[in-house]
């Protein structure tokens, strides 16, 4: 079955949301927002897919205690469809694993990435939210997932490299890329306030030199709960519902619902996917 019939194959899918959760550094939390956000809209009744994409360094399926038989590596290499690396999560959740510690998983060259993309065409699942872990910084994959995402959720926390980085991801992106719309979420708060701050000190630095429109989410508290969720291996919604991040989390999937529904091409799966593979045939000719 060649690319374009299986994306043909895929016409009367129901609007997707496709969101990328990035960051500028690695260690803000950014997986964990990821984690959260799909048990909570799962459990307000969503069918939600999340995707790791960082591809040799799986954390989806370790923050979760989840043990896949197949991963991202297998799909590179020929040894397994997309759909038969798919593992069930909490609350119902599909997740498409990563690779861990394969060291050729996170240098993928633009036509490895291209079959990774094509990979999704083969897709028979019913997703109403699409979640995508990125990798930190900003990798040729990083890029082609954001540039393909209806969506962007920026995740800083309050440490100047956060900060300093996530600038950098939104200058690359807007200048080079023609991304104009980012929504930003402070993660491990020390108040409202700060969390408030946090959103401010980009917003200014971007305001006055690039032209994006910055969307400040709120903020996730700093919470003993969520330490002691990630030990147990489970998300904070679940393993403690009633906590401050918990509740954090569930304003934020409310937030990320009344985001306009999509309704054209644009908010389908297999335009997600021929935005993919144009951005990987682009950089495979250059």
């Amino acid at each position: 079955m060649d690319q374009a019939q299986g994306i043909r194959q895929m016409k009367s899918q129901q609007p997707v949301r496709v969101i990328a959760v990035t960051s500028g550094k690695g260690g803000v939390g950014k997986s964990n927002v990821t984690v959260n956000l799909a048990v909570t809209l799962a459990q307000g009744g969503e069918s939600v897919m999340v995707m790791d994409a960082d591809m040799g360094l799986a954390n989806i399926d370790v923050l979760l205690g989840l043990s896949p038989g197949l991963n991202m590596s297998h799909v590179v290499n020929g040894e397994c469809s997309l759909e038969e690396t798919i593992i069930e999560g909490p609350a119902g959740i599909k997740i498409v694993p990563a690779s861990s510690g394969v060291a050729s998983m996170s240098d993928l060259t633009p036509a490895q990435n291209a079959g990774v993309i094509r990979s999704f065409s083969e897709l028979t699942l019913p997703v109403d939210t699409l979640l995508i872990d990125t990798a930190a910084g900003i990798s040729d994959s990083v890029v082609s997932y954001i540039r393909a995402a209806r969506e962007v959720i920026v995740v800083v926390c309050d440490e100047p490299a956060s900060i300093t980085d996530a600038y950098a991801m939104v200058k690359v992106m807007n200048r080079d890329y023609g991304v104009e719309r980012f929504h930003v979420l402070a993660n491990q708060a020390q108040s409202v306030q700060q969390g408030r701050e946090l959103f401010n000190k980009l917003a200014r630095v971007s305001q006055k030199f690039l032209d994006v429109t910055l969307d400040y989410l709120g903020s996730v508290p700093y919470d003993d709960c969520l330490k002691k969720a990630v030990q147990k291996q489970k998300s904070v919604v679940e393993a403690f519902p009633r906590s401050p991040s918990a509740l954090a989390f569930k304003q934020l999937a409310k937030k990320t619902l009344q985001w306009p529904t999509p309704t054209s091409m644009e908010g389908h799966l297999e335009f997600f996917i021929e935005r993919l593979v144009s951005y990987s045939a682009q950089e495979e000719r250059l």
